[in-house]
């Protein structure tokens, strides 16, 4: 397949990399371009600007969370349909978990045969960068890195000497130079821009910064490099693994078991406090027969009729208030979960599934499903990628299965009065909820502060959908 890709790429994060990418994709799209976008790496909230620039879902392409050859399968299962895939990497170009970097943007780029342009940031530099993107271009010739977007750029004298010592020493186009900013189209909260779904003026930020692409970035130029990306998968070689045997689309898009029974009706809270899911878990669901449902408890006062719930995560605690009113809601999940309703609840809806959420020490009711109570810290209690493994018996994992997943919380167990038989997964990596546990169950209730992928684990799609079949059957009888 001869299709046309792009990796944007940094030397660190906070380069104003997403930023970047966000005006290039909105920019191509006001010319009538269909961009595909994906994201490297653990993230909800920058993939949900970049669909909103794109116009389409963002897919999520990580090395840690999926098998090469799922990648491999998933990025050209979404760019049959578009001009020109965009892949905006995470972190500095090498950066990864090991020290081979097995994680890092550039394996993914290596991964796809795809160019890379490297979003850089200027301020107070001028020849020294061309120092640096040499040493990029040196560290592992097998990248290719085809061109460098400069940023906060100080002026013109600023950007002509690094245009010259790049172009001159690198051999690489500067492809644009972004002058520093005075309006801050996009504020930050915990170490990421706000998510589009709590913020009123996203489609009037990305015009702006689609206009300021259009205006200081060649975009003809990086349209060029992604049409001259090789051929991929390379000749001779099937497009689902690395030995070129072709794999089945069964792990990731199964076709429904043809019953003779209504489809099950699997609820999403989705809303500005829980937003926070890939869209490989939705149509993973869909996938397996289930009807999905999109409900709000901050704007429903009730709970229709449903087989499973699915609670993602977010940010509960900006909403504290809003849910802590909304007591219809919060007590007809209680008695759903009493009843036995199949709830599977991450991060953001494991705290709503708890008693209450103690904030600047004030408490706000929540669902008391689970006898937890959460706090908040100024800095991550959990960040980056997590391993359980399944110790306990629970409705959704085989015990010895082993999850890989990712968290990232500021928020901290203050009082629990549960038991640590309560808790099914031990941590390899990552924190948890409680002394290197994670995976609280209640009855067919498990929550967890590790989110998972749907595409690296596809015991969890199944189950949720096995189980939501089951409590529609007995309810049945």
């Amino acid at each position: 397949m001869d299709f046309p890709r792009i990796v944007i790429a940094a030397l660190r994060g906070g380069s104003g990399k997403t930023i970047v990418s966000i005006g290039i994709i909105a920019a191509l799209t006001n010319l009538g371009k269909t961009i595909v976008p994906f994201k490297k790496g653990p993230d909800y909230i920058d993939a949900g600007w970049l669909a909103m620039a794109g116009g389409r879902p963002c897919y999520n392409l990580d090395t840690f969370l999926l098998e090469p050859e799922t990648i491999r399968q998933s990025f050209l299962s979404h760019t049959q349909k578009g001009d020109i895939a965009f892949i905006e990497g995470n972190r500095g170009l090498y950066d990864g978990i090991d020290l081979e970097g097995r994680t890092s943007t550039a394996e993914l780029a290596k991964l796809l045969n795809a160019p890379v342009i490297l979003c850089v940031d200027c301020t107070k530099t001028t020849r020294t960068m061309a120092a640096v993107i040499s040493g990029c271009l040196r560290f592992d010739p097998e990248v290719s890195i085809k061109g460098v977007i400069l940023n906060q750029v100080a002026g013109s004298r600023h950007e002509n000497i690094l245009r010259e010592s790049i172009q001159s020493y690198c051999g690489l186009p500067v492809l644009g130079a972004i002058p520093k900013l005075r309006k801050q189209n996009f504020p930050e909260r915990h170490m990421g821009l706000v998510p589009t779904a709590e913020h009123e003026w996203a489609r009037d930020s990305i015009a702006a910064v689609a206009q300021v692409a259009a205006q200081h970035l060649d975009l003809d130029a990086i349209v060029a490099i992604a049409r001259e990306a090789p051929p991929w998968p390379p000749e001779g070689r099937g497009p689902g693994t690395a030995d070129g045997s072709r794999k089945t689309e069964e792990r990731i898009r199964p076709a429904p078991a043809r019953v003779e029974r209504p489809a099950p009706r699997i609820g999403i809270l989705r809303d500005s406090a829980f937003q926070f899911y890939y869209p490989e878990n939705i149509e993973a669901l869909a996938a397996r027969g289930a009807e999905i449902v999109f409900i709000s408890p901050l704007a429903d006062p009730s709970i229709p009729p449903l087989d499973a719930l699915y609670i993602g995560g977010g940010f509960p605690e900006t909403h504290a208030a809003a849910l802590a009113r909304n007591k219809g809601f919060r007590r007809e999940l209680q008695a759903r979960a009493e009843d036995g309703l199949p709830i599977y609840a991450e991060c953001g809806g494991l705290m709503y599934l708890g008693e209450e959420l103690v904030l600047e020490g004030k408490a706000f009711a929540m669902a008391g499903v689970l006898p937890v109570s959460f706090g908040f810290h100024q800095r991550p209690q959990g960040h980056g990628y997590t391993v359980a493994t399944v110790e306990r018996a629970n409705p959704y994992y085989a015990i010895g299965t082993e999850i890989r997943g990712h968290e990232f919380h500021y928020s901290r167990v203050l009082r629990w009065a549960g038991h640590d038989r309560d808790l099914v997964f031990r941590m390899q990596r990552g924190v948890g909820i409680h002394k290197d546990k994670d995976g609280l169950l209640y009855k067919k209730v498990l929550a967890t502060y590790t989110h998972v992928h749907a595409l690296g684990c596809p015991a969890w799609a199944e189950a949720l959908v096995r189980n939501a079949v089951a409590y529609q059957i007995s309810k049945r009888k």
